[in-house]
């Protein structure tokens, strides 16, 4: 079985030192080097706005300062992989304001993105498009149900809000055959969420796993020629053993997880598979700047993959 080597982990150690933003490098530390929980919850307080959502480019692909779900979902989510959910915790209680707020919140879901977007740097989905915002919206809205059904209060209206809206899209999976990787990977987490909630009972959970695993299995990309462009691996889903697909997907989790280890660049890290195309001319620098802090979003998610997996050498 291929491991990264030493030489290979710290190479991206020292790259990780020299160039991440203090939000990867806090969190880098905490799941390699013992670091404190708290440095990474100081430092992604400086993205958070006095509504209680994220923007100020916390998701680096949107320049915009204002909030926005997707960037508080991605505020979320790195609580989440703290494990660390303490709904006493300011952070986290700007967090529920900012989800009780129907502002960007419609009937069918959370907002994709929203209009102020336009007038910062971005990427050219994160252009306001209101045809776009029907349908990726699924992705972000279905994450947030989950986290909400998860680990908040089941009396409050945020609580029956989400068990509306997870019902809704339960029952549109059963009606449509496909979904974008956001929308399959939203599904996902609130799959998990509703298991882990103990909500089971409240719908036909085998046939809807059933029908995720599909969808999982089916947009992986099999084709490893092909994963240097912006595609569909394994790791969009499966994250550890533990994944409740990583079974049907095993054999092709091994190859990506090769194909990892064998692809890290000489004295360097992987780089990322987009850039903002049509917008890269008129962002030039802001694009720059992005891209350097994917790269250390991006390398923190791949060395934690490989060492959920143990691929690491050390």
């Amino acid at each position: 079985m291929k491991k990264l080597s030493k030489k290979d982990f710290n190479e991206v150690k020292t790259w990780i030192y020299r160039n991440a933003r203090p939000l990867e490098l806090a969190m880098w530390q905490n799941i390699f080097e013992n670091g404190k929980q708290d440095a990474v919850l100081a430092a992604l307080k400086f993205y958070q706005n006095d509504d209680g959502g994220f923007g100020n480019a916390l998701e680096p692909d949107s320049w915009n300062p204002d909030s926005s779900p997707y960037a508080t979902l991605y505020a979320i989510n790195i609580i989440k992989n703290l494990n660390f959910i303490d709904l006493r915790h300011p952070i986290l209680r700007g967090i529920i304001r900012f989800l009780e707020n129907d502002s960007f919140c419609l009937d069918s879901g959370w907002l994709f993105n929203t209009s102020s977007n336009d007038k910062y740097a971005h990427a050219p989905w994160w252009g306001y498009d209101e045809q776009a915002i029907q349908v990726e919206h699924i992705g972000v809205t279905a994450e947030i149900a989950g986290f909400i059904l998860k680990f908040i209060d089941n009396g409050s209206e945020l609580y029956k809000k989400a068990l509306r809206i997870s019902n809704t899209f339960f029952e549109k999976l059963e009606l449509q055959d496909h979904f974008d990787e956001m929308g399959i990977n939203g599904y996902c987490v609130l799959l998990d969420s509703i298991q882990q909630a103990g909500l089971t009972h409240k719908y036909d959970y085998e046939s809807l796993l059933k029908t995720i695993k599909r969808f999982v299995f089916d947009s992986i990309e099999k084709d490893t020629t092909k994963w240097v462009d912006y595609i569909a691996k394994p790791s969009n889903y499966i994250v550890s053993p533990q994944s409740i697909f990583y079974e049907d997907n095993k054999e092709i989790v091994s190859k990506e997880l090769d194909y990892l280890i064998e692809t890290k660049p000489a004295d360097g890290v992987w780089n990322i598979t987009w850039s903002w195309f049509d917008n890269n001319e008129k962002y030039a620098k802001e694009f720059a700047i992005s891209e350097n802090w994917w790269k250390g979003v991006k390398v923190l998610e791949t060395i934690q993959f490989l060492k959920n997996f143990d691929r690491l050498e050390l």
